[in-house]
Protein backbone atom coordinates (compact mmCIF):
# COMPACT_ATOMS: atom_id res chain seq x y z
CA UNK A 1 0.00 0.00 0.00
CA UNK A 2 1.46 3.53 -0.91
CA UNK A 3 1.30 5.82 1.95
CA UNK A 4 1.33 9.65 2.12
CA UNK A 5 3.11 11.29 5.78
CA UNK A 6 1.91 14.54 4.80
CA UNK A 7 -2.05 13.31 4.29
CA UNK A 8 -1.54 11.09 7.56
CA UNK A 9 -0.33 13.94 9.50
CA UNK A 10 -3.04 16.64 8.48
CA UNK A 11 -5.50 14.66 11.08
CA UNK A 12 -2.78 14.73 13.91
CA UNK A 13 -3.28 17.28 16.94
CA UNK A 14 0.22 19.23 15.77
CA UNK A 15 -0.48 21.46 12.94
CA UNK A 16 1.86 21.08 10.39
CA UNK A 17 4.75 23.98 9.86
CA UNK A 18 6.15 24.45 6.50
CA UNK A 19 8.55 26.37 4.02
CA UNK A 20 8.27 27.74 0.48
CA UNK A 21 10.87 26.75 -2.22
CA UNK A 22 11.12 29.42 -4.88
CA UNK A 23 14.46 29.03 -5.61
CA UNK A 24 13.76 25.88 -8.29
CA UNK A 25 17.16 24.18 -7.09
CA UNK A 26 17.99 21.21 -5.16
CA UNK A 27 20.91 21.50 -3.00
CA UNK A 28 18.79 24.58 -1.62
CA UNK A 29 15.85 22.96 -1.48
CA UNK A 30 18.07 19.68 0.22
CA UNK A 31 19.22 22.44 2.81
CA UNK A 32 15.80 23.78 3.55
CA UNK A 33 14.01 20.64 4.07
CA UNK A 34 16.98 19.29 6.84
CA UNK A 35 15.90 22.32 8.49
CA UNK A 36 12.98 20.60 10.78
CA UNK A 37 9.79 21.88 8.82
CA UNK A 38 7.19 19.28 8.21
CA UNK A 39 6.70 19.92 4.98
CA UNK A 40 7.93 21.89 2.09
CA UNK A 41 6.03 22.96 -1.27
CA UNK A 42 8.02 23.31 -4.98
CA UNK A 43 6.90 25.49 -6.50
CA UNK A 44 5.69 25.39 -10.56
CA UNK A 45 3.21 28.46 -10.47
CA UNK A 46 5.74 31.33 -9.89
CA UNK A 47 9.20 29.84 -9.34
CA UNK A 48 11.27 28.99 -12.67
CA UNK A 49 10.54 25.33 -12.31
CA UNK A 50 9.79 22.93 -14.96
CA UNK A 51 9.13 19.04 -15.06
CA UNK A 52 12.91 18.16 -14.94
CA UNK A 53 14.03 20.23 -11.62
CA UNK A 54 10.71 19.82 -10.01
CA UNK A 55 12.24 15.45 -9.95
CA UNK A 56 15.51 16.86 -8.80
CA UNK A 57 14.32 18.64 -5.62
CA UNK A 58 11.99 15.51 -4.96
CA UNK A 59 14.72 13.37 -5.16
CA UNK A 60 16.67 15.87 -2.69
CA UNK A 61 13.75 16.31 -0.22
CA UNK A 62 13.24 12.54 -0.44
CA UNK A 63 16.17 12.25 1.86
CA UNK A 64 15.26 14.49 4.83
CA UNK A 65 12.13 14.62 7.12
CA UNK A 66 10.09 16.91 5.29
CA UNK A 67 7.40 15.82 3.04
CA UNK A 68 7.47 17.60 -0.15
CA UNK A 69 3.71 19.38 -1.66
CA UNK A 70 4.16 20.51 -5.28
CA UNK A 71 2.04 22.98 -6.54
CA UNK A 72 1.78 23.17 -10.54
CA UNK A 73 1.71 26.07 -13.13
CA UNK A 74 -2.19 24.70 -13.38
CA UNK A 75 -4.32 21.92 -13.05
CA UNK A 76 -4.01 20.81 -16.49
CA UNK A 77 -4.70 16.92 -16.79
CA UNK A 78 -1.35 16.02 -18.65
CA UNK A 79 0.80 18.01 -17.03
CA UNK A 80 -0.53 16.44 -13.48
CA UNK A 81 -0.08 12.81 -15.31
CA UNK A 82 3.77 13.67 -15.28
CA UNK A 83 3.86 15.13 -11.76
CA UNK A 84 2.10 11.94 -10.58
CA UNK A 85 4.67 9.80 -12.61
CA UNK A 86 8.03 11.31 -10.74
CA UNK A 87 6.84 10.47 -7.89
CA UNK A 88 4.74 13.30 -6.65
CA UNK A 89 2.14 12.41 -3.84
CA UNK A 90 0.83 15.84 -2.50
CA UNK A 91 -0.30 18.36 -5.16
CA UNK A 92 -1.81 21.74 -4.52
CA UNK A 93 -3.43 23.03 -7.65
CA UNK A 94 -3.67 26.79 -8.03
CA UNK A 95 -7.22 28.65 -8.98
CA UNK A 96 -9.81 25.92 -8.03
CA UNK A 97 -12.97 27.60 -8.21
CA UNK A 98 -15.94 25.63 -9.16
CA UNK A 99 -17.10 22.27 -8.14
CA UNK A 100 -16.68 20.95 -11.75
CA UNK A 101 -13.05 22.24 -11.85
CA UNK A 102 -12.34 20.44 -8.49
CA UNK A 103 -14.13 17.00 -9.86
CA UNK A 104 -12.16 17.26 -13.64
CA UNK A 105 -8.38 18.00 -11.13
CA UNK A 106 -9.65 14.51 -9.17
CA UNK A 107 -10.24 12.78 -12.14
CA UNK A 108 -6.44 13.54 -13.62
CA UNK A 109 -4.88 12.01 -10.66
CA UNK A 110 -7.23 9.04 -11.03
CA UNK A 111 -6.43 5.79 -13.32
CA UNK A 112 -9.67 4.55 -15.05
CA UNK A 113 -12.10 3.76 -14.75
CA UNK A 114 -12.42 6.21 -11.55
CA UNK A 115 -10.56 9.08 -13.43
CA UNK A 116 -8.49 9.80 -17.11
CA UNK A 117 -5.02 9.52 -15.67
CA UNK A 118 -3.22 7.68 -18.21
CA UNK A 119 -1.09 4.49 -17.35
CA UNK A 120 2.89 4.87 -17.66
CA UNK A 121 4.00 3.14 -14.47
CA UNK A 122 7.01 1.14 -16.14
CA UNK A 123 8.53 4.30 -17.09
CA UNK A 124 7.48 6.04 -13.33
CA UNK A 125 9.49 6.46 -10.48
CA UNK A 126 6.00 6.47 -8.64
CA UNK A 127 5.71 2.77 -9.07
CA UNK A 128 9.30 2.06 -8.59
CA UNK A 129 9.49 1.45 -12.03
CA UNK A 130 6.92 -1.00 -11.84
CA UNK A 131 8.90 -2.82 -8.86
CA UNK A 132 5.61 -2.30 -6.98
CA UNK A 133 3.17 -4.47 -8.01
CA UNK A 134 0.04 -2.97 -6.50
CA UNK A 135 0.76 0.28 -7.41
CA UNK A 136 -2.15 0.80 -10.11
CA UNK A 137 -4.58 -0.57 -7.41
CA UNK A 138 -3.19 1.61 -4.39
CA UNK A 139 -1.92 4.44 -6.06
CA UNK A 140 -4.97 6.79 -5.43
CA UNK A 141 -4.60 5.73 -1.47
CA UNK A 142 -1.36 7.61 -1.14
CA UNK A 143 -2.06 11.09 -2.77
CA UNK A 144 -3.12 14.10 -0.93
CA UNK A 145 -5.13 16.91 -3.61
CA UNK A 146 -5.29 20.23 -1.99
CA UNK A 147 -7.41 22.61 -3.97
CA UNK A 148 -6.58 26.43 -3.62
CA UNK A 149 -9.09 29.24 -3.48
CA UNK A 150 -7.72 32.62 -4.03
CA UNK A 151 -10.59 33.98 -5.70
CA UNK A 152 -13.71 35.77 -4.81
CA UNK A 153 -15.57 33.19 -6.98
CA UNK A 154 -13.69 30.26 -5.21
CA UNK A 155 -15.25 31.46 -1.59
CA UNK A 156 -18.80 31.95 -3.33
CA UNK A 157 -18.34 28.00 -4.21
CA UNK A 158 -16.39 26.82 -1.37
CA UNK A 159 -18.52 24.64 0.26
CA UNK A 160 -19.42 22.74 -3.09
CA UNK A 161 -15.26 22.76 -3.39
CA UNK A 162 -14.72 21.21 -0.23
CA UNK A 163 -16.87 18.79 -0.39
CA UNK A 164 -16.05 17.31 -3.97
CA UNK A 165 -14.73 13.69 -2.97
CA UNK A 166 -10.96 13.01 -3.76
CA UNK A 167 -10.63 16.85 -2.54
CA UNK A 168 -8.56 16.43 1.02
CA UNK A 169 -7.42 19.86 1.72
CA UNK A 170 -8.05 23.14 1.05
CA UNK A 171 -5.66 26.01 0.82
CA UNK A 172 -6.52 29.87 0.78
CA UNK A 173 -4.14 31.82 -1.20
CA UNK A 174 -4.44 35.08 0.88
CA UNK A 175 -2.37 37.15 -1.66
CA UNK A 176 -4.53 36.07 -4.34
CA UNK A 177 -7.24 36.41 -2.43
CA UNK A 178 -6.77 39.77 -1.60
CA UNK A 179 -6.40 40.95 -5.42
CA UNK A 180 -9.52 39.44 -6.07
CA UNK A 181 -11.51 41.03 -3.29
CA UNK A 182 -9.76 44.63 -4.34
CA UNK A 183 -7.42 45.08 -1.53
CA UNK A 184 -4.01 43.97 -4.01
CA UNK A 185 -1.22 43.28 -1.24
CA UNK A 186 -3.53 43.24 1.67
CA UNK A 187 -3.80 39.79 2.83
CA UNK A 188 -4.27 41.27 6.67
CA UNK A 189 -7.30 43.33 5.28
CA UNK A 190 -10.09 43.01 7.52
CA UNK A 191 -12.54 41.71 4.13
CA UNK A 192 -9.80 39.48 3.26
CA UNK A 193 -9.75 37.72 6.61
CA UNK A 194 -14.00 37.33 6.71
CA UNK A 195 -13.05 35.63 3.38
CA UNK A 196 -10.96 33.51 4.58
CA UNK A 197 -12.90 32.65 7.60
CA UNK A 198 -15.82 31.72 5.40
CA UNK A 199 -13.44 28.99 3.26
CA UNK A 200 -12.10 27.45 6.60
CA UNK A 201 -15.82 27.10 8.11
CA UNK A 202 -16.49 25.46 5.28
CA UNK A 203 -13.97 23.33 5.44
CA UNK A 204 -14.80 22.58 8.78
CA UNK A 205 -18.25 21.74 8.38
CA UNK A 206 -17.16 18.78 5.79
CA UNK A 207 -14.11 17.74 7.96
CA UNK A 208 -11.49 18.79 5.63
CA UNK A 209 -8.20 20.35 6.54
CA UNK A 210 -7.41 24.20 5.82
CA UNK A 211 -3.95 25.27 4.85
CA UNK A 212 -2.57 28.89 4.43
CA UNK A 213 0.81 30.75 3.20
CA UNK A 214 1.46 33.51 5.68
CA UNK A 215 2.79 36.80 4.73
CA UNK A 216 3.85 37.06 8.20
CA UNK A 217 4.24 36.00 11.75
CA UNK A 218 1.16 37.89 12.84
CA UNK A 219 -0.89 36.30 10.09
CA UNK A 220 1.10 32.80 10.28
CA UNK A 221 0.22 32.39 14.37
CA UNK A 222 -3.83 34.04 13.05
CA UNK A 223 -3.68 31.35 10.87
CA UNK A 224 -3.28 28.72 13.38
CA UNK A 225 -5.28 30.13 15.88
CA UNK A 226 -8.24 29.68 13.45
CA UNK A 227 -7.81 25.65 13.31
CA UNK A 228 -5.30 25.79 9.93
CA UNK A 229 -3.85 22.66 9.92
CA UNK A 230 -1.04 23.37 7.57
CA UNK A 231 1.29 26.48 7.38
CA UNK A 232 3.83 27.89 5.21
CA UNK A 233 5.82 30.19 7.88
CA UNK A 234 8.32 31.83 4.98
CA UNK A 235 10.02 31.35 1.70
CA UNK A 236 13.76 29.88 0.88
CA UNK A 237 13.55 33.08 -1.59
CA UNK A 238 12.08 35.84 1.08
CA UNK A 239 15.17 34.64 3.67
CA UNK A 240 17.62 35.06 1.44
CA UNK A 241 16.63 38.12 0.45
CA UNK A 242 15.93 39.43 4.03
CA UNK A 243 19.17 37.83 5.22
CA UNK A 244 21.46 39.27 2.09
CA UNK A 245 20.16 42.66 2.11
CA UNK A 246 20.46 42.80 6.05
CA UNK A 247 24.44 41.77 5.76
CA UNK A 248 25.13 44.38 3.10
CA UNK A 249 23.66 47.32 4.64
CA UNK A 250 25.25 46.43 7.69
CA UNK A 251 28.22 47.21 6.02
CA UNK A 252 27.13 50.45 4.25
CA UNK A 253 25.88 48.44 1.13
CA UNK A 254 22.72 48.19 -0.48
CA UNK A 255 21.25 51.76 1.18
CA UNK A 256 19.31 52.04 -2.53
CA UNK A 257 17.82 48.72 -2.03
CA UNK A 258 13.98 49.07 -0.82
CA UNK A 259 12.92 47.04 2.66
CA UNK A 260 12.41 43.41 1.50
CA UNK A 261 8.59 42.59 2.52
CA UNK A 262 8.02 38.88 3.82
CA UNK A 263 4.64 38.24 1.38
CA UNK A 264 5.21 35.86 -1.16
CA UNK A 265 2.99 34.82 -4.25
Amino acid sequence: MVTNRFKDRLGSADAQIGLWLGLANPYTAELCASAGFDWVVVDGEHAPNDLRSILAQLQAIAGTSAEPVVRPLSGDANLIKQLLDIGTQTLLIPMVETEDHARQVVAATRYPPAGIRGVGSALARASGWNRQPAYLETAMHGLCIIAQIETAAAVQNVQEIAATDGIDALFVGLSDLAASLGHLGKPDHPTVQSAFETVVAAANEVGKPVGTLAANEVIARRALNAGCRFVSVGSDVGLLAKATTSLARAFGRSEQVSSVGTSIY
